[in-house]
């Protein structure tokens, strides 16, 4: 199982430099990590550090955040995709996180899908000229991200067919979709070539796997027989220090 500890938070505790937590990541046995947005992080650094440990980066956000149905946001969106594009140049060509932005009051649910096909569309083309997989991903708006528009995993399957384009795909990510009530077989039947990258939490708590009531073993075993073949991201806020929440979450995982 390819594990890729979420640095955002695991480490935080321990080392305050980002390139640091990276050399921890990577003297614990780690060769793949992820973080959130960029743009307060030494990038330099992280380079640098990714390339003495040889820790692969998984993911990180486009930044700033901006919307993909909100036509008003989209010039300040495509700036912030070509710049975030240029960095994850910089860090190994890195995939690229986007989420959706919040739903927009008396606008239909077509012009929604429509809106964001279109911006979604751009930078895929955007990410293709510059080698990276972009990664929509669906998220929770029942604790997390309350209005926001990409809920679905199979709403956000249908927006990355819709463009369908390789260098747009999905990240699935257990915790959101558990906490929005989601089978995932049923969500994920047919299309889990699709995602290109799995994160995981334990709910209620978004805690290390194995603190909650999510069985997140049973959860990969059955997307490993679905066919996907990616890293496993340990997108958690842990609750003891990092060596032993990542311990624990790798005993609760069976990896």
């Amino acid at each position: 199982m390819k594990l890729s500890p979420c640095i955002e938070w695991i480490f935080a505790a321990e080392h305050e430099a980002m390139p640091d937590r990276i050399r921890a990541a990577r003297a614990a046995g780690y060769d793949r990590a992820e973080f959130h947005l960029w743009r307060d992080k030494d990038i330099e650094g992280i380079a640098q550090a990714l390339a003495e440990t040889g820790v692969t980066l998984t993911g990180f956000c486009a930044d700033p955040r901006r919307s993909l149905v909100d036509p008003a946001q989209h010039e300040e969106l495509f700036a912030a995709v070509a710049d975030s594009l240029e960095t994850a140049k910089k860090l190994g060509h890195a995939p690229m996180i986007v989420a959706s932005g919040f739903t927009r009051e008396g606008i239909s649910a077509q012009e929604h899908f429509d809106t964001a096909v279109s911006a979604l569309g751009r930078i895929a083309a955007m990410a293709q000229q510059a080698g990276v997989v972009a990664l929509l991903e669906p998220l929770n708006s029942v604790i997390d991200h309350p209005g926001m528009y990409l809920v679905s995993t199979t709403l956000g399957l249908d927006l990355v067919e819709a463009v369908g384009s390789p260098n747009l795909r999905l990240l699935y990510d257990a915790y959101h979709s558990a906490v929005m009530g989601e089978d995932m077989a049923e969500v994920l039947a047919g299309r889990v070539h699709l995602v290109h990258h799995v994160q995981l939490a334990d709910m209620p708590g978004r805690n290390e796997p194995g603190s909650g009531g999510l069985d997140l073993a049973a959860t990969c075993a059955q997307l490993a027989q679905m066919g996907y073949t990616g890293s496993f991201g340990l997108e958690y806020r842990p609750t003891m220090p990092a060596l032993a929440s990542l311990a624990a979450a790798s005993a609760a995982l069976g990896a």
